[in-house]
């Protein structure tokens, strides 16, 4: 007969992603659901620590990027393969999606993405999210982003490296 489990014992068995809340959605607070009472929330309800963006990044390579590419510009795997609709998580529209509304998309899909709630756990869709603010930042940004301490370094050209060797490869034998 299986003993039964505490909400602990469920989160250290997850493996090496353990949170005390490493479960799919159960329950109606924001964490579970994207929502502060009728409206969609803002902000990643976990620390966002470089762990948590690390994780992200894995997650998304791993569930997101073949549909939406790399860099979240829709262009992933799928579009060569004739899914025409993918959304590029790029666009000004996406960008100013509320955290908790792309929570929901994740969670429930939409469209013709399919939802994604019953195979990601909800602190790993967090991280996604986390992870695809700093994809989309780093896709838009300006001059007024970078510190002005560091903007002369814009200015530099870029420093050539030597050209590379090229290995030896099999000789031949001289001809006769």
């Amino acid at each position: 007969m299986p003993k039964p489990q505490s909400a602990e014992t469920q989160a250290i068995e997850v493996g090496p992603w353990s949170h005390p809340h490493s479960t799919f959605s159960v329950g109606t607070d924001y964490y579970n659901t994207g929502k502060m009472a009728d409206q969609w929330g803002t902000g990643i309800p976990l620390e966002v620590t470089r762990e948590l963006m690390e994780r992200g990044q894995q997650r998304f390579n791993i569930t997101c990027a073949m549909c939406h590419g790399a860099a979240a510009a829709g262009n992933g795997i799928t579009k060569q393969y004739g899914l025409a609709t993918v959304v590029t998580l790029q666009d000004e529209r996406i960008r100013k999606m509320s955290d908790g509304e792309i929570f929901n998309t994740i969670t429930n899909g939409k469209n013709t993405m399919m939802a994604y709630g019953p195979n990601i756990i909800v602190p790993d869709r967090w991280a996604i999210i986390a992870y695809l603010r700093a994809l989309q930042r780093s896709q838009n940004t300006n001059v007024a982003d970078v510190p002005p301490e560091h903007r002369a370094e814009l200015d530099k050209p870029a420093e050539s490296k030597p050209p590379e060797a090229k290995p030896a490869g099999k000789q031949e034998a001289p001809k006769k």
